[in-house]
């Protein structure tokens, strides 16, 4: 599933397209934008009525930048919206014609940082990141997708100064939200909290998917402190504005999940398990709940198959769901450490740092535990679940 601090995008650009999953499958690249790969269902969502004008547009003009550009955005946006990573494809292959420059127009370059970060390429991300803000130090987007992926890898400092930039160049509640996330991380989480939360209150007119991305993350962040009727309050809020939104639903999952409410959880992602993340919260909750062993086994093949396929593709964007999986599903202690341990080195969220500790508690490997609690200590992460993890570490050396 998605990491919390990945969808947003500054409103003149994606429309919060930046906090969709990250955790999904790494998109297969077409050759080009006419390439088929897949005859996709014709709903009559105007959106896809709109992607197929676009694709015809540019497989007459594929040379055309502006257009080529608005084909790539509105594919991210989608990719987001339905989690589907082969919309991310589909956009790469609409910039083919400047994807391999080194220093490719300046639009381009901004949807290959979005490309290369939703895929975990944060490296390749950063370079082209740096590259157009040292051009154009007044690109709103550019300064939050490099917060983005500099909170992903835990380089605070460094994300608090990329928020800074956006203070006179977004809008509050943008700003905001973008400093408290790294606050929640470095030992600021009460204040971090409160700020973002007063400021939710004086923005009420920000659009709703906006408004969903701040409630969510609040409602993550009491949870990080053990204040579950604060945590429902603030997920229920998000649900009411928008309940098909793939990472507030696997959120507001695990939230259940830690509720030992099982039968919540299976009820909320019934009809969004083409997912990888919301089916294995689908798994998670049948073994919680000890009930369905036919559904449990349906999921659980469905979940190998598909760990699987992203194996033999090379796609390391899983590892943290494959984990949970190995884990919890195949009770595989040392296969969910080592792929706990390969997702640590890429990404520090309170997730990550969950699923490793779980697994080093799991295999008896306190050795393999000590980069996280190093980690906590040194940024003072406060976190319940972390904290409880650590001490029952601790208490079994």
């Amino acid at each position: 599933m998605p990491t919390r601090f990945a969808r947003l995008a500054a409103p003149a650009l994606l429309a919060y397209a930046l906090l969709a999953p990250l955790a999904q499958a790494a998109p297969h690249i077409p050759a080009s934008g006419a390439t088929v790969v897949e005859r996709l269902p014709r709903r009559a969502d105007p959106a896809q009525r709109e992607l197929a004008t676009l694709r015809a547009q540019l497989a007459a003009r594929p040379r055309d930048l502006a257009l080529a550009t608005r084909t790539a955005q509105r594919y991210i946006t989608v990719a987001r919206q339905e989690t589907d990573p082969r919309y991310f494809g589909y956009a790469q292959a609409a910039l083919a014609p400047w994807w391999t420059m080194a220093a490719p127009p300046p639009e381009v370059r901004l949807l290959r940082a979005i490309l290369l970060q939703s895929t975990h390429h944060f490296a390749e991300a950063l370079r082209d990141l740096d590259a157009i803000v040292a051009a154009d130090p007044a690109n709103p987007q550019a300064w939050l997708t490099r917060a983005i992926v500099q909170t992903v890898r835990g380089d605070y400092q460094a994300a608090t100064a990329s928020c800074a930039r956006l203070s006179s160049l977004s809008t509050e509640l943008v700003t905001i939200t973008c400093v408290a996330n790294v606050g929640t991380m470095t030992g600021r989480s009460a204040k971090s909290e409160a700020l973002l939360e007063m400021t939710l209150r004086r923005n009420q007119e920000a659009d709703a998917g906006m408004r969903v991305w701040v409630l969510t993350l609040l409602g993550e962040m009491a949870q990080r402190r053990g204040d579950a009727k604060a945590a429902e309050e603030r997920f229920k809020r998000a649900l009411a504005l928008d309940a098909r939104d793939s990472y507030l639903l696997g959120a507001y999952a695990d939230f259940l999940l830690d509720q030992k409410r099982a039968p919540e959880v299976i009820a909320l992602v019934k009809d969004h398990t083409r997912i990888d993340g919301l089916l294995l919260r689908q798994a998670l909750a049948l073994r919680q709940g000890g009930t369905s062993t036919e559904a449990l086994r349906n999921a659980d093949a469905e979940l190998k198959a598909r760990f699987e396929a992203a194996m033999r593709r090379g796609d390391t964007v899983h590892q943290r769901e494959q984990a949970r999986y190995e884990l919890h599903i195949r009770a595989d202690a040392k296969a969910a450490l080592a792929l706990a341990q390969q997702n640590w080195a890429v990404q520090k969220e309170s997730a990550d740092m969950i699923v490793l500790l779980e697994a080093a508690a799991k295999a008896g490997d306190k050795a393999a535990a000590a980069p996280v609690i190093d980690w906590v200590a040194k940024h003072a992460v406060e976190d319940v679940a972390v904290a409880r993890l650590i001490k029952q570490i601790k208490a079994g050396a």
